[in-house]
């Protein structure tokens, strides 16, 4: 009985590795027939697991969702990056922290102590940086609801609360949602627009029924992370600027963070940044606090503002040498 209840324990846990096995290839990881397979199938499935099956040589079993959650197994590896994600979780999703602290008690209730201890001390020596300023808290409930309009290519309908405070009415085709510096963006199809919006997931109401289906478009960028940065570095600010930085886009993202401003590399030793703030004196400090030469591309009146900065501070060298 031990050696069956092991073989389970290891056919389940291959079973959750791949997408699907064929009757052969398991027979033969687990060193046994097929037949026996078959058996072990059949008794997973009483069990609650569902394991679905296809008949003839091209057939093969595949662990399908069930009507419950049953239990998973999960490596060492795995297992540590569930408790490590689970202690980070709490970050920008309103009501997941007690939900996550539940679920990590039960998972560190049965963790080995050597895994114990792994996850212990990454957490008890790792600060995070933007613990002390979180994000929008987001309704999972939300989340889950843009998700699934997205998966299903459905329409959505929702008020949204713009940055002014204004509520308006969308119908969007929503495309994909994008996770950044603590906060959630959906990217969608403006119908009444006829444009690509991003939206602040914290500002959508949904007021559901969505629908109808739709035929699904082609995304405003390949890379849609960097479009939804490009948005939220500057949309939303009345300045913008692009300097040129006289350093490698890879030294320069190691400095600025995607909500700061968007990177374009020129060449191997220099790139573009297209930022923005609310006015161009933020705008000058910015970019000096980079700590990295540059060059004003745009606009000309950044200019005159650095050199009235820099005027500024001559004077203020100037009267402490002769004080």
């Amino acid at each position: 009985m031990l050696e069956t209840s092991a073989r389970l324990l290891r056919l389940l846990s291959l079973l959750q590795a791949h997408r699907e096995w064929s009757g052969t290839d398991l027979a033969d990881r687990l060193g046994v027939t097929p037949r026996t397979v078959r058996r072990d199938v059949d008794r997973l499935r009483e069990l609650g697991y569902p394991v679905h099956s296809a008949p003839g040589t091209a057939g093969g079993y595949r662990l399908g969702a069930g009507a419950q959650l049953p239990p998973l197994l999960l490596d060492d590896e795995e297992a540590v990056a569930v408790a490590v994600g689970l202690r980070q979780a709490a970050g920008g999703v309103e009501g997941i922290e007690e939900t996550s602290v539940r679920a990590l008690a039960k998972l560190e209730q049965v963790l080995p102590d050597r895994l114990r201890r792994r996850v212990s001390a990454l957490s008890s020596f790792t600060v995070p940086m933007f613990g002390a300023t979180p994000g929008p808290a987001v309704d999972p409930a939300v989340l889950i609801e843009l998700a699934s309009a997205c998966r299903d290519a459905q329409r959505l309908r929702f008020t949204y609360r713009d940055h002014g405070g204004t509520v308006t009415r969308r119908t969007a085709e929503p495309h994909r949602l994008v996770a950044a510096q603590r906060k959630w963006y959906l990217v969608a199809w403006d119908v009444d627009r006829e444009d690509w919006r991003t939206y602040r997931a914290d500002r959508i109401t949904p007021t559901p029924p969505h629908g109808p289906r739709f035929p699904p478009r082609r995304p405003p960028a390949e890379d849609l992370a960097a479009y939804v940065a490009r948005g939220v570095s500057g949309a939303v600010y009345r300045e913008r600027a692009t300097v040129l930085l006289r350093v490698p886009v890879a030294r320069a993202a190691e400095r600025i963070s995607p909500a700061a401003g968007v990177l374009e590399a020129v060449d191997e030793h220099s790139c573009l940044l297209h930022t923005g703030a609310h006015a161009l004196e933020v705008l000058v400090l910015h970019i000096v606090l980079t700590g990295f030469d540059f060059e004003v591309r745009e606009p000309a009146g950044l200019t005159e503002h650095i050199r009235a900065i820099r005027d500024r501070l001559d004077r203020a060298l100037g009267d402490r040498a002769s004080g």
